[in-house]
């Protein structure tokens, strides 16, 4: 994950462009906060790491979603 503030992303872009090409994340600052983020048109496993793990941060009640599948497959039968 590479870290730019605007002005550097801004004068030196193809620089830049090099690392999206790379698979890496372009993290764009201004006035030291993060702005938004550049990602390369085809994720890498990484990335798709990162997606998965804010879903399984989320809030859920696992024995809930255990019994909601088994009366899934109970009414199956």
């Amino acid at each position: 994950m590479i870290t730019a503030t605007t002005t550097e992303l801004q004068n030196n872009f193809m620089h830049y462009l090099q690392f999206l090409e790379n698979g890496d994340k372009i993290i764009i600052m201004q006035n030291g906060k993060e702005i938004g983020r550049i990602i390369s048109n085809q994720p890498t496993l990484p990335d798709r790491t990162d997606r998965l793990m804010g879903v399984i941060k989320g809030h859920y009640d696992e024995k809930a979603i255990r019994e909601e599948r088994l009366k899934k497959y109970e009414s199956s039968d």
